[in-house]
């Protein structure tokens, strides 16, 4: 999904909006844990932590999706600022300006394929991963009774 977003950024010239700044960073936290699953070793208690952190970065993912998706379809009152607003010990945007640096106010977002834009597939990549997520939950748990 991050290398989807940049090449929409570096390539195709959309520049990313806070919000999909927010989304990016709920995509690099679900990578990252991940990436520490895999290496840490198979214990009951640590396999649940981690599917029950994967359900909330997956819905994380889709809260900021379905905010993306309201303001561009006019939905609700919502807003969109130029900067992230993270402290200095969380500078994202300063650390790592080529992925997480806001370049653009909301508006719209780009088609993918078949008229889909890229926050009405963020919504249905979120609502799967939610539902994958819950069913991981749902096994590591009965697996352990």
């Amino acid at each position: 999904m991050l290398a989807v977003a940049l090449f929409y950024q570096y390539s195709v010239g959309d520049e990313p909006c806070q919000v999909c700044i927010h989304v990016r960073i709920w995509v690099a936290a679900f990578t990252l844990l991940s990436l520490v699953m895999c290496i840490l070793p198979r214990r009951p208690f640590s396999q649940f932590m981690g599917q029950l952190l994967l359900v909330f970065s997956a819905a994380g993912m889709w809260e900021r999706s379905w905010y993306l998706y309201k303001l561009e379809n006019g939905i609700g009152d919502g807003s969109c600022e130029f900067y992230l607003g993270f402290p200095g010990w969380f500078a994202l945007d300063k650390w790592f300006p080529f992925i997480f640096e806001v370049r653009n106010l909301c508006s719209y977002t780009p088609e993918l394929l078949l008229g889909i834009t890229m926050a009405e597939g963020l919504v249905a990549i979120a609502s799967a991963l939610i539902a994958v997520a819950l069913w991981g939950l749902y096994l590591n748990v009965s697996s352990d009774q």
